[in-house]
């Protein structure tokens, strides 16, 4: 059985928290950002997900999680559908029972908990402690391998979303739409499907590459029917694959930039599926909505105003000392990111000679891939004062970093969207990334960063050398950073954008 694929690494849920946007009602929902409409009228969203960092994190779906509803909450009546971890309960005495819901397969019964969040967000819980009750991640245990039920774990959240949209949930609430992210919610579209329900799914690639791909042999274990093992339906490459049956099913699909929705048409960033997704988008069904960041997150460097410069030099100041760097006048850059090879991390490895070489630093922070860890080490040890690294990560020093560095390296070879470039942004640190996905949708050649074609450690030299000329030119270079603070990269746009696609999907 192949379990959850591909995972090299996973951030530290409590300092996500901490980093990411402050939930409140005031953060997202701000003065008639929508006409709002009476309770009675809104459509109805149940958004399922696996993770959401009120709770606990594992990557950017938890952020997207914790801000979308709220962002769409004068709009829609969006409530939150999530497995019923230790951190989950953890937050809520004395949940109160709303629903209970079979098994199928080897899926295990479950109850539905109702509890709200103190800014009202309505929260529904899957308790079931057989599958959930566990230490360690929504996905892995606490040595960092799959949960080998992980296919359960997912179909039980997957069916009880598919019981609520049929009505099964909390008496006198049923959803107008799910909306599914990535594979662990995505199997709830087949369920709807085979049932013969109509009620509008739209499913949210945030990364491709994880699959959810399991044996074949768990097709009755999962309450899947034989018939739905065909290239119309979950069979992918002779692998059952949660994902397949979201795309495949879903009424509609988004992904989370523009760039990346085209992306992922093509055998390059198709991971397989790009037949399917190219036949979705020329059918009008996949839309490209970039994600949003809590843009409370500037308001620091926002208040600094005229004196951003100093602001920005007394924290590099800072940030060096934190890393043992020698205080110097040259440029200061950044790695905050999972030391995997999706990011580019050995890119980024390989040019650190030139950005020594030109008189700068670097600084890194991050975990993942032993390899990547022992050549940023290895860094430190060569570039005693030029290099320092963290191997771990914590929120604070994240944004201490963010607030120091003039410069951000991202060089993925692939990235849906992307957090980091807009708050470094917003920090007056310019980004210097490779021109894809959320990368190219967010970062303005010449203007708030630096871009570079096809990911190789030549390209993102240019790409430094570029930076460089900037750097030396100070008119040029407060001319960029103040142009890079000034962005505004809110959730505002992207929440009409998503209720725009539900009453798209409602309507076909």
């Amino acid at each position: 059985m192949v379990a959850f694929n591909q995972v090299n690494f996973i951030w530290p849920a409590d300092c996500f928290t901490s980093l990411v946007m402050s939930c409140d009602a005031q953060t997202f929902s701000g003065p008639n950002m929508f006409a709002i409409a009476s309770a009675a009228a809104q459509r109805k969203i149940l958004f399922v997900t696996s993770e959401m960092s009120d709770y606990v994190q594992a990557g950017g779906l938890g952020e997207v999680s914790a801000a979308l509803p709220r962002a769409l909450r004068g709009a829609c009546d969006v409530r939150v559908l999530i497995p019923g971890y230790p951190q989950v309960l953890a937050k809520h005495a004395g949940v109160e029972k709303v629903a209970n819901l079979p098994a199928a397969g080897d899926i295990p019964a479950c109850a539905i908990g109702r509890v709200a969040r103190p800014d009202g967000l309505v929260v529904y819980i899957v308790i079931c402690p057989e599958l959930y009750d566990r230490p360690g991640t929504p996905y892995v245990d606490l040595l960092g391998e799959p949960w080998p039920d992980n296919d359960i774990r997912f179909a039980r959240l997957s069916l009880a979303a598919a019981d609520i949209a049929c009505g099964f949930g909390e008496s006198g609430w049923e959803p107008d739409n799910l909306h599914l992210n990535d594979w662990p919610s995505a199997l709830a579209a087949g369920y709807l499907a085979w049932r013969g329900s109509h009620v509008p799914t739209l499913l949210t690639i945030h990364n491709l590459a994880y699959q959810g791909l399991f044996d074949t042999a768990r097709m009755r274990s999962l309450a899947i029917p034989d018939s739905a093992f065909d290239v119309n339906g979950v069979e992918f490459y002779g692998k059952l694959s949660f994902l397949k049956a979201g795309l495949f099913y879903s009424s509609h699909l988004t992904t989370v930039s523009s760039t990346y929705a085209n992306e992922i048409t093509t055998p390059e960033f198709g991971c397989g599926l790009h037949g399917l997704l190219a036949e979705r988008s020329n059918q009008g069904r996949l839309t490209g909505i970039l994600n949003g960041i809590d843009e409370s997150w500037g308001e620091e460097a926002d208040s600094a105003g005229a004196g951003a410069e100093a602001w920005k030099s007394g924290h590099a100041n800072q940030v060096r000392k934190d890393f043992d760097l020698a205080l110097t006048r040259g440029p200061l850059f950044a790695i905050i990111s999972r030391l995997v090879h999706q990011k580019g991390v050995d890119l980024a490895i390989e040019t650190a000679e030139t950005i020594i070489a030109h008189g700068g630093q670097l600084m890194v922070t991050g975990q993942g891939e032993p390899r990547f860890e022992e050549a940023v080490q290895s860094l430190v040890r060569r570039h005693r004062g030029m290099v320092g690294a963290r191997i771990g990560f914590c929120a604070k020093e994240a944004r201490r970093m963010f607030a120091g560095s003039d410069f951000l390296l991202m060089p993925s070879r692939f990235e849906p969207c992307g957090l980091s470039q807009m708050y470094a942004q917003k920090f007056g640190a310019l980004p210097i990334a490779h021109r894809t996905g959320g990368l190219a949708d967010t970062i303005e050649d010449g203007q708030t960063g630096f871009l570079f074609a096809t990911p190789t450690a030549n390209n993102l030299n240019g790409a430094i050398r570029r930076a460089f000329d900037a750097y030396t030119s100070s008119r040029r270079f407060t001319s960029m950073r103040r142009a890079a603070m000034a962005r505004s990269f809110g959730w505002e746009a992207s929440a009409r954008r998503y209720d725009d696609v539900y009453r798209l999907a409602h309507a076909g």
